[in-house]
């Protein structure tokens, strides 16, 4: 690999304001998609007082969300999780970092990528009576979002925003009717510990499901270098979208179990909480839900796209992976080349899958989510454990022994439990295999960056000298 320079590596500077970074880290969450398919779960393990499980899992997440926004004070980067590992721990764990959360995210964009056909296919086929393959929608949309995405992180984000805002009156709409249908059925039951399915173990059952509800609420740090004044912004941006995307998920629930009348086994026994029960509240409105999951299925795209796609590219600008990925549109100055290999790989995958092994949308979503969510969490967790280290390495005087010591190693220890959900011995093929599958990959990454760190001894100055907001 050549040397890469800095002239023309920039991307455009000053794009994005606060609510524009919010809208687009909500987006990427997709609360619609996200809590269509994961409320029933969290019922199961939790019961009715599921919303307080939620509540437990936006509290934890709070505790990433501080460890981004210190990072992001004092050394915003479009790297962000590669560029903090790799300062705190060296650069060659930052060159591991690369590759092993790239490949997760990607995996798990892939999931996306297959729901948003699938789901659209179910649309047009309850409500038009026509059928389209899944696969063919799915080639469409991320079509669609690849040229949006090329064209201008200020342009995306926008489409990204409305998608989102037309989604969430969606979502509040549908509540609102749930509960005024219902409205004799309103308790705060759902709100009490004696609610919860065996007291606090219930929710600790719960709580892995309702942690990857929030997946996605670090999109904001990736898009550092085209925000007015990152180093404030950014940071209000991840506490601010977790609060309202915690928020939201509690109405939401709440409402839905209102409008099951606080039945845990209907509730359970419902492949789609929200939609049945928003069916069984206004059946002549039921495209309302629908057209919720489609717009939420496409702005998550288009979020996550310009976010993870930023991280391909920043860890190529800065020496880590093949230079290719580090380009920069001439016009648009967006890294076109980046976003377009990691939407279509995410899509190859897709077809590969569910053509070639004939999986259904639905179960390859689960697949490739949960496969992809592995490195991810495994990359939070790090990441927890490299502020203290960066902050006594860069900013012994800034110090502060809760911000920066007790509050991520809490983090870490919380994020503990969702991850053995995802790894624990004993799950049903294909799950059995994804701890397997993510420790070779973790392996791999390793070896990948003891080596290239070996090939290279410059990557030492190379890693975080991107800085979003200083000039070179």
């Amino acid at each position: 690999m050549s040397t890469i320079t800095r002239s023309g590596e920039r991307l455009k500077r000053d794009s994005l304001g606060l609510s524009q970074i919010i809208a687009s880290t909500l987006a990427n969450i997709a609360p619609a998609m996200s809590f269509f398919f994961g409320f029933g779960l969290i019922a199961s393990g939790a019961g009715v007082g599921a919303p307080l499980t939620i509540l437990v899992a936006m509290v934890v997440i709070l505790f990433l969300t501080n460890t981004l926004a210190q990072f992001s004070k004092y050394r915003p980067s479009a790297g962000s999780f590669v560029t903090f590992i790799g300062m705190a721990f060296g650069p060659w764990a930052g060159a591991a970092a690369s590759i092993f959360v790239v490949v997760g995210y990607c995996i798990a964009a892939s999931s996306v990528v297959v729901i948003s056909g699938g789901w659209a296919a179910q649309t047009l086929q309850t409500f038009l009576g026509i059928h389209i393959p899944w696969q063919v929608l799915s080639v469409l949309a991320t079509a669609i979002v690849g040229i949006l995405v090329s064209r201008g992180i200020s342009l995306s984000t926008t489409w990204a925003a409305i998608f989102f805002y037309f989604e969430l009156v969606l979502l509040l709409l549908g509540a609102v009717i749930m509960l005024v249908v219902n409205y004799k059925y309103i308790s705060l039951a759902p709100f009490s510990v004696s609610s919860v399915t065996g007291g606090w173990k219930g929710i600790g059952l719960g709580f892995p499901l309702a942690i990857y509800l929030f997946i996605g609420w670090e999109n904001s740090a990736m898009l550092a270098e085209e925000t007015t004044n990152p180093r404030r912004n950014v940071p209000r941006a991840l506490i601010i979208g977790t609060l309202s995307i915690g928020i939201l998920y509690m109405f939401l629930s709440f409402a839905t179990e209102t409008a099951f009348h606080n039945n845990l086994k209907a509730i359970t026994g419902s492949d789609l909480p929200f939609v049945d029960a928003f069916k069984a509240s206004a059946a002549g409105l039921l495209i309302v839900a629908y057209l919720a999951g489609v717009t939420s299925i496409f702005s998550s795209l288009i979020g996550l796209t310009n976010a993870q796609a930023r991280i391909l590219f920043s860890s190529a600008r800065e020496g880590l992976l093949p230079q290719f990925f580090g380009k920069i549109h001439p016009q648009h100055r967006t890294p076109h080349a980046a976003m377009w290999t990691y939407i279509v790989v995410a899509l190859a995958i897709v077809l590969g899958f569910g053509t070639v092994f004939e999986i259904d949308p639905v179960t390859l979503f689960g697949d490739t989510g949960t496969l992809g969510t592995i490195p991810v969490v495994v990359t939070y967790l790090l990441t927890n454990l490299a502020l203290p280290v960066y902050m006594l390495r860069y900013h012994r005087e800034d110090f502060n022994a809760v911000t920066h010591l007790i509050i991520p190693v809490l983090g870490t220890a919380f994020m503990l439990m969702p991850l053995w959900g995802l790894v624990e011995p004993g799950q049903p093929f294909p799950f059995n295999l994804y701890p397997k599958l993510a420790l070779g990959l973790l392996v791999l990454s390793v070896i990948y960056g003891v080596l290239l760190s070996k090939s290279k001894p410059d990557l030492v100055h190379r890693i975080g000298s991107y800085v979003a907001d200083e000039e070179y």
